[in-house]
C-alpha cells in the first residue's frame, strides 16, 4: 500500500483519507464541526457503483481552521481506522502530477 504524502496546509480544503467505507459526510461534518466551522464535506465514490473510495475533502472556513484540523485529527481512530488529514492539493498541481512524465 502506498503511504500517504501529507502536504502542508496553504488552503482551508483538506484530504481525509484512511476513511472507513462506511463514513458518510454526516459523519465528517459532525467529526470537523467539532474543530471548527466546516463549509462542505465531499466523499469521493466510485461514479458506477456509487460506493466510497475510501477519502474525502472537508473545506473549513479559515486556513487556521483547516490547520487546528490537521493536528487535532491526523492518526486520530476514527471508526475502526486512523485516519490521514492534511492539506489538499491545489487543482493544478494534481493535474500536472497526471500528466507528468516518469524520470528516465
Amino acid at each position: 500500500m502506498r503511504k500517504p504524502e501529507i502536504v502542508e496546509v496553504t488552503s482551508a480544503r483538506l484530504y481525509v483519507g484512511n476513511l472507513s467505507f462506511d463514513a458518510a459526510e454526516s459523519d465528517l461534518l459532525e467529526l470537523f464541526n467539532g474543530v471548527g466551522l466546516v463549509q462542505n464535506v465531499e466523499v469521493v465514490t466510485n461514479r458506477h457503483t456509487m460506493r466510497s473510495k475510501g477519502f474525502a475533502f472537508v473545506q473549513m472556513q479559515t486556513v487556521d481552521e483547516a490547520k487546528r484540523a490537521v493536528e487535532t485529527l491526523h492518526d486520530k481512530d476514527y471508526m475502526g481506522r486512523k485516519l490521514v488529514v492534511s492539506g489538499a492539493k491545489a487543482v493544478e498541481e494534481r493535474r500536472s502530477e497526471r500528466t507528468r512524465q516518469p524520470e528516465q
